[in-house]
């Protein structure tokens, strides 16, 4: 049984819903409700589970504030012995502008401690990446951290729809790509 992990990244609780760091959560909502599935709470993570004829897709939100994000991840992987290769860590990304979509493999966290933690907890940066720009303050306006801490706008609430819908196209790509990458490595 092959298991993948794909993980949303946010802060737990209703303060936090709709903060420009929750839209790994948010993202994460919308893709599990897009197929029909539910989630289930354990007192440290929410989970869901797509279960295919050898294969897992575990989806997860940490129910750690985003700097703890590291336990849950580290959970899963040690429990199913998944790759950090197999992982995908939806998260925002402050050096992209508002809405702005992108996939990383590996690499550096950019000072975002949530991804620092998971680095630190599963020992391995080469999980993939789906960054969801969230922009960022003029300079001298504000701090960042507060700045991710604050809710989407109104303006930019109403380009979730799209967003949400290209984020969907996003993480099926990479569930797709990782699978036959897998089916590929089983048969050689």
């Amino acid at each position: 049984m092959i298991h993948l992990l794909i993980v949303g990244l946010g802060n737990p609780g209703k303060k936090y819903e709709l903060n420009r760091h929750n839209i790994g959560f948010i993202i994460l909502d919308e893709y599990v409700k897009s197929k029909g599935e539910s989630w289930k709470e354990n007192k440290k993570y929410y989970e869901s589970v797509i279960n295919g004829d050898s294969y897992k897709v575990h989806f997860v939100k940490p129910l750690e504030y985003m700097n703890l994000s590291g336990k849950a991840v580290q959970t899963f992987a040690q429990m199913y012995k998944i790759p950090a290769t197999n992982i995908l860590v939806l998260q925002d990304e402050v050096d992209l502008p508002f809405g702005k979509i992108k996939n990383k493999i590996g690499g550096g966290t950019a000072g975002h401690n949530g991804l620092k933690d998971i680095v630190e907890k599963i020992g391995s940066s080469d999980f993939h990446r789906l960054r969801f720009g969230v922009g960022k303050p003029e300079k001298g306006q504000m701090e960042v951290a507060d700045y991710v801490l604050q809710n989407f706008t109104e303006e930019e609430r109403k380009e979730f729809d799209a967003l949400l819908s290209e984020s969907t196209k996003k993480i099926d790509e990479w569930l797709k790509n990782a699978l036959n990458n897998l089916k590929k490595g089983s048969a050689a």
